[in-house]
């Protein structure tokens, strides 16, 4: 059954997107991909700050240090990759696009599952496969993310991208915390579960039925391609604002990074309790998901997209000042429901706002400024914490936040009057 976003809603659409066998595979697909993905990199995480104090014998600061590198080593990739994987997105078929992606991160855990098993793990070996799970990633979110208007009706759109984000949010509940057990019982085993996530994720793609092309994105240059998909946001600046403020937000408020940090020298709960504390953002945003998916957002988007950011900033501040691990986790938990309010808004907005022919392209910048702000922020948190500390570099990241969304409700004003997620909006920022 095939969908085209453009298309109006006609009394024999389905009722739900789980009503499409397309979409259900889908759900799978993204569901076991982050079930993989978020535990195996929980792991890296921990294990290179691990080595680098066990093994190297670096101070807490030098080693927080590591993981900001670690950061950036899958954010490089990213950028210099993501307008590429844009066009692959558009000019191929982005099922196939989105298993090849998934068969290096298959690639991957398989080989820091035997390195473990070994006992061959060492700093340079973490930091070329998370460099080489960046590159998988960046090809992943537009292939994706371009899937679902495809094979869902534009009339379902909201209600399939909050379902979307219940899979994500459920697998990064899931996985850090089933990692950080499996870790518990052998440090090679989340790496293997990984791998076997990771082949249901290929079957389920390759199951989806065959998707449309779009012949005269094969006839234009890729070059040209790249060019367009950048202009297309630019000139868009409701677009523009959503993408850049999401952008700067997590880059200053993102704590994750220092994660580790907390779990084995602030809170005292080690791998196990790492696990908790990464799935806890995910605990409040699958909270949130399935609400929308009950009843989506339909009135005052803009403002409740910016009160998402702030207080996605508060509760930074929150969890930076906690010494109790419940308080953590709670403040953890409403990180992540104020996150997902903002992700749902910005994600309906591209998907309903961007022509299929270019939609990989928007997704993959859209998937840039995501991804530039964790792995960017996980650099500043590292910085950050050399100079001010954990909880100094927490704290004044969740600051950093707040200010950044009163600036964009300053800057780009449409943000701040926007009712719903109509098109119309779109056209009017032209």
């Amino acid at each position: 059954m095939r969908f085209a976003v453009t298309e109006p809603a006609t009394p024999i659409d389905p009722a739900s997107p789980l009503h499409i066998h397309d979409f259900r595979l889908f759900w799978l697909a993204r569901f076991s991909s982050v079930l993989a993905t978020t535990g195996m990199v929980v792991i890296i995480g921990y294990q290179l700050y691990d080595v680098a104090r066990s093994d190297y014998g670096m101070p807490i600061t030098q080693a927080a240090f590591q993981l900001g590198l670690l950061g950036l080593v899958q954010f490089l990739p990213l950028f210099l990759l993501t307008p590429v994987a844009g066009v692959v997105a558009d000019r191929f078929d982005r099922r196939i696009v989105g298993a090849l992606a998934g068969g290096v991160d298959l690639l991957i855990a398989s080989t820091l599952a035997t390195a473990t098993y070994s006992g061959h793990v060492t700093l340079p070996l973490l930091y070329l496969l998370a460099a080489l799970h960046g590159s998988a990633r960046v090809f992943v979110g537009p292939a994706l993310s371009s899937i679902v208007p495809n094979i869902v009706p534009a009339s379902l759109m909201p209600r399939a991208i909050a379902m979307s984000s219940i899979a994500w949010q459920i697998g990064s509940v899931a996985g850090p915390a089933a990692a950080g057990l499996l870790f518990a019982l052998h440090p090679s085993s989340p790496y293997w579960t990984s791998a076997a996530l990771l082949l249901i994720t290929l079957a389920s793609l390759l199951s989806i039925g065959k998707l449309p092309l779009h012949e005269a994105n094969r006839d234009q240059h890729p070059v040209r391609q790249i060019v367009d998909g950048f202009k297309y946001v630019w000139n868009e600046r409701f677009l523009l604002g959503c993408v850049t403020l999401d952008l700067f937000a997590v880059l200053m408020g993102g704590a994750t990074a220092l994660l580790p940090v907390f779990a084995r020298d602030i809170l005292h709960v080690g791998s196990e309790g790492l696990g908790i504390m990464r799935g806890a953002p995910a605990i409040g945003a699958a909270v949130v998901a399935v609400f929308l998916s009950w009843k989506p957002i339909t009135a005052n988007v803009g403002n409740k997209m910016l009160l998402g950011v702030a207080g996605y900033g508060l509760a930074t501040i929150g969890f930076g000042l906690s010494r109790y691990f419940p308080l953590s986790l709670l403040m953890l938990a409403l990180l992540g429901s104020a996150d997902m309010v903002s992700v749902y808004i910005r994600s309906s907005l591209v998907q309903l706002n961007t022509p299929d022919h270019v939609r990989g392209r928007v997704s993959a910048i859209s998937g840039l400024a995501i991804s530039a702000s964790n792995e960017l922020g996980e650099m500043q948190s590292g910085v950050a914490a050399a100079l001010l500390g954990a909880t100094g570099a927490v704290v004044f990241g969740g600051i950093g936040a707040i200010v950044v969304t009163v600036l964009w409700a300053w800057i780009f004003p449409e943000l701040r009057n926007a009712r719903t997620f109509a098109p119309q909006y779109r056209q009017a920022s032209e």
